[in-house]
């Protein structure tokens, strides 16, 4: 596996979501097959593992905490705060306290000393985040953190944080489902000096092609009530998933690796981070390192149109 810099900090350059592997995707909660799963993805190459403390919530930390004990040297190990209040308040909070309450509460799940990348998840807007970064720039200072980052903030945010300590990366949705970055965040990073982390680089699974109806999804699975699932949003995103399909018959690759080798033409300072369950799908999604798209390729992809429907219902959006 090929690695990348993301602000400094060295990382394979396809990495790993686990998220799925507790909360709210069919198949959560198999957790010897998420640990035998981290467990191939570091045999592969893979060195940047993405969890959060809200995913589960906790448990998800719990489990990678499991899958990479003794093999911590081998890892990059990223994780989120501020969408759980350890002080009462409600909704999201990174105030200067709940970042340090959070950040000692995932040391002690995830059996470390220390957080390669720490993410505030959200911006919260009744902190500002000089005064959260601030706090940050403690943690750094102790050693308890080494590198620090912004999850889903615009590029306004992204530059009063960095003004007060460097970002490593962002963490943001970015695929040919979701093309949000490209209009002003992804200038700002590149700008700057900062790596993009795209989360959901699948489409929450739609880019694989294995998804063509809701049929065969667990009953709480969030994508059975999200906009560009329903509503005959589905069938209209059919259109994108057809071409990256096509792509890949050309290439002989699958509709996975050919929308992660998109993303990975998009730059050397981007490293996504697909999410699965399973230790098949991890070799398939690595594996989408060695795969290169000629320049038709890409302008093809690159004209697909917008994904049809918003990217989460009211609340989420909010």
């Amino acid at each position: 596996m090929q690695t990348i810099s993301l602000g400094g900090l060295e990382v394979s350059r396809i990495g790993l979501g686990v998220m799925g592997m507790s909360a709210f995707y069919t198949g959560a909660g198999r957790d010897e097959e998420g640990i035998r799963t981290i467990h191939r993805a570091l045999d592969l190459g893979v060195t940047l593992i993405d969890t959060a403390e809200v995913y589960g919530p906790y448990r998800n930390e719990e489990l990678v905490a499991r899958a990479i004990d003794g093999r911590r040297d081998e890892v990059v190990l990223d994780t989120k705060f501020g969408l759980i209040s350890h002080s009462g308040r409600r909704g999201a909070d990174s105030s200067p306290a709940n970042v340090r309450r959070a950040l000692e509460g995932s040391l002690r799940r995830l059996k470390t000393d220390h957080i390669d990348l720490y993410y505030q998840h959200r911006v919260d807007p009744n902190t500002p985040i000089e005064e959260t970064v601030g706090a940050l720039a403690e943690l750094v200072a102790e050693g308890k953190v080494r590198h620090i980052g912004l999850s889903e903030a615009g590029a306004a945010t992204i530059r009063r944080a960095h003004a007060v300590h460097p970002l490593a990366a962002v963490q943001s949705e970015y695929s040919l489902w979701t093309r949000d970055p490209e209009a002003t965040v992804l200038p700002t990073l590149r700008e700057l000096g900062i790596g993009l982390v795209p989360f959901s680089p699948l489409g929450h699974g739609f880019l694989t092609g294995n998804l063509r109806s809701l049929d065969g999804l667990d009953a709480d699975d969030w994508r059975r009530t999200n906009p560009r699932f329903t509503g005959g949003n589905l069938e209209k995103n059919l259109r994108i998933v057809d071409e990256v399909h096509a792509v890949a018959a050309e290439v002989q690759a699958t509709p996975a690796q050919v929308a992660l080798a998109w993303l990975l033409a998009q730059g050397d300072d981007i490293a996504p981070i697909p999410g699965t369950t399973g230790v098949e799908r991890v070799e398939e999604n690595s594996a989408a390192d060695g795969i290169v798209l000629s320049a038709d390729q890409v302008a093809r992809l690159d004209a697909l149109p917008s994904a049809a429907g918003e990217r989460y219902d009211e609340a989420g959006m909010a």
